[in-house]
């Protein structure tokens, strides 16, 4: 298999506009001829749904949600990028674009991440126009901050409710289409597969959650937009409806599945506290604008950290990162706050946390400045810890967060089968081995408002309208019979272990060997355990209720077997990349400080996987698209 990106010729800043100019359009009167159907509701998804049916297309829209309003896009805090420069410090779209290479480690397209920080100017205007409210200065202007992997501050935020705003955007938008009819709006239905006929994508199966019907749904193209596979560690920052089930079975269809091995571990979480936790709790990386990140020098200095002096203070990240200080990027934080628990030095009962101290933050600037930053962050704290961070340091500790891999996709944002394509979080496209934050609602917007909407046409312009199957075609009647049988087969185990026990133990798995933190043997021992637990869960997994209503046991169920299968996937993959870069650490190659070395010579490529079936053992096989460099040179990342 030849993997085609089909990135345009010419200079980088030519690329995209030059691409738009020489793409095939479908006129007006046609676009109402097609189907398309866009599987999530999210900002990548509510984007392309609301943009979509704007142009004239006839759009599905389907959410696992009981509303769009729910999707995990809402959870997202910090802010969104993009180069305006309000601030006047140097900042620009060439700027915006080598930092995200650089930030990922130097393993994205140089064509999607220009693009995507080409893009992002115009999202913010979208956003101001559909009335997200940023923050401002006294002046007027949208205010701006800094995150993580940057020297300037281009990080756009509302508050620490930044996704919610911006998903009630997109949300109005495809409100609007949805009461104009060019929307049909499927709340509580979740995709189960996905049709192929002739070669191309051609619909979906579905399941109603509350009914239990199993329904076939044809269209012209099918767009997913079901965000990352972070619940596969259990415990992660994601809602716990989140899933990869809508991606897995597409690649378990043939579309190549691209660096599973890729996840995201964010620095500044609220730790562990017990068995009793099912998820964790994002605490917004642009805390860490004005909170130092810090541990005791010594080991055991368990007094109140009010109480220690500076002078047996670590500000570790400050010392080792002078140029960046707590703003290096995610995964550097992440690592060197596992180092320093690592070394004894870690704080709270379990010793896994570290200080975000915002003393000096307060005694500079005054509580209420802070508070009009970051008030309702220091609301959330101090709900769950049940300690004030305004009187004494948050406890963090890192946390899975965000999937870099997904399905693999063209410069089209289109998967290997030709009318499948995937976005945001979905595809792999454009963060590379690390996305630097702030990011992420960039480029699900990018996607669903400007890439999309125009890619999906230069497809559909050679796809003949009302071209269609039926329903009652084989490929659409085998599926449903497949989906169906799955959920039988469940059903019947009748086992003696739940399903909530099975994914912990996975997580705990993944999270111990495929985390911050690989090295051969864990990961060759992580695929065997992954296997074995597996086969129990086949053969003793307990799910109560019946298929036919409302039963949450069945879809967490339907989703634990897919990630087990998936997490396999991510163990291979990570032993293949014999390399760190990036959030993929192998122990066996770094520095002695503990930073990443790269060996570009072997591993600058995509790794892009095909499933080949399943019989005790995952079967997939490596396709690899060779990522080349015009514009940047490539070389080992320094943040110091």
């Amino acid at each position: 298999m030849k993997l085609d990106s089909k990135i345009p010729e010419g200079p980088l800043e030519q690329k995209w506009s030059k691409y738009k100019k020489d793409m095939k359009l479908v006129a007006p009167n046609n676009k109402r001829k097609y189907e398309v159907i866009v599987v999530g509701t999210g900002l990548a998804g509510g984007a392309a749904a609301a943009s979509m049916a704007e142009l004239g297309y006839n759009v599905k829209s389907f959410c696992i949600q009981d509303s769009a309003r729910r999707a995990h896009s809402i959870a997202a805090q910090g802010g969104i990028n993009a180069a305006k420069n309000y601030p006047n410090d140097g900042d620009s779209i060439w700027g915006l674009f080598y930092d995200t290479i650089k930030g990922g480690d130097y393993r994205s397209r140089e064509a999607n991440v220009y693009r995507l920080a080409e893009v992002a100017n115009e999202i913010i205007d979208q956003a101001v126009a559909q009335g997200v409210p940023f923050a401002r200065e006294y002046s007027g202007l949208l205010a701006n901050r800094s995150f993580g992997g940057a020297q300037v501050s281009r990080t756009f935020y509302a508050r620490g409710q930044t996704g919610q705003q911006l998903l009630l955007g997109a949300y109005q938008a495809m409100m609007r289409q949805v009461h104009a009819g060019k929307i049909e709006y499927l709340p509580r239905h979740e995709m189960l597969d996905v049709v192929i006929i002739g070669g191309q994508a051609r619909g979906i199966i579905t399941r109603n959650l509350v009914t239990g019907e199993i329904k076939s749904w044809e269209a012209d193209a099918v767009v997913l937009a079901t965000g990352g596979y972070g619940n596969v560690f259990y415990l992660s920052t994601n809602a716990k409806n989140s899933n990869v089930t809508a991606a897995w079975r597409a690649h378990k269809k043939g579309a190549l599945f691209a660096n599973p091995c890729y996840v995201q571990v964010h620095p500044t979480c609220i730790p562990v506290s017990g068995d009793y936790q099912s998820k964790l709790t994002l605490m917004s990386e642009s805390l860490r604008n004005d909170g130092r990140v810090w541990v005791p020098k010594k080991k055991g200095d368990d007094r109140h950290p009010n109480d220690i002096p500076e002078e047996d203070r670590f500000y570790y990240l400050e010392e080792k990162y002078p140029s960046f200080g707590n703003l290096v990027p995610r995964d550097v934080a992440s690592r060197n706050a596992k180092i320093v628990c690592d070394e004894g030095l870690g704080v709270g009962e379990t010793g896994l946390a570290v200080y975000l101290d915002f003393r000096d933050a307060i005694k500079r600037d005054g509580r209420e400045t802070v508070e009009a930053k970051y008030g309702n962050l220091f609301d959330m704290y101090e709900n769950i810890a049940g300690e004030n961070p305004y009187e004494r340091p948050m406890r963090i500790y890192p946390a899975v967060h965000y999937t870099m891999g997904g399905l693999w996709v063209d410069y089209n944002l289109m998967t290997n089968i030709p009318g499948l394509f995937a976005t945001g979080e979905a595809n792999f496209s454009d963060h590379g081995a690390n996305r630097l934050g702030a990011s992420a609602l960039m480029q699900g917007l990018s996607d669903g408002y400007f890439v999309l909407p125009a890619t999906i046409g230069n497809y559909l312009a050679d796809v003949k309208p009302g071209t269609r199957h039926g329903t009652d075609h084989t490929a659409f009647v085998e599926a449903e019979k497949a989906a169906q049988e799955n959920i039988d087969k469940l059903l019947s185990i009748n086992g003696k272990r739940t399903i909530v026990d099975f994914h912990r133990t996975l997580g705990k798995i993944v999270w111990d060997k495929i985390g911050i933190a690989r090295n051969k043997e864990d990961l060759e021992s992580a695929i065997k355990e992954i296997q074995e637990l597996r086969e129990e869960f086949w053969a003793n997994v307990y799910v109560p209720g019946e298929k036919n209503n409302y039963n949450k046991y069945l879809e967490f169920a339907s989703r634990v077997a897919d990630f087990f299968e998936l997490a396999e996937l991510m163990a291979k993959d990570a032993l293949d990349r014999e390399e760190s870069c990036g959030c993929h650490l192998r122990e066996e190659y770094q520095s002695e400080e503990g930073e990443a070395i790269r060996n570009d010579e072997d591993f600058s490529y995509v790794a892009a996987w095909e499933y080949k079936g399943i019989n005790g053992e995952l079967k997939e096989e490596l396709h690899k698209e060779n990522l080349e460099f015009e514009f940047v040179e490539l070389k080992q990342r320094s943040y110091k």
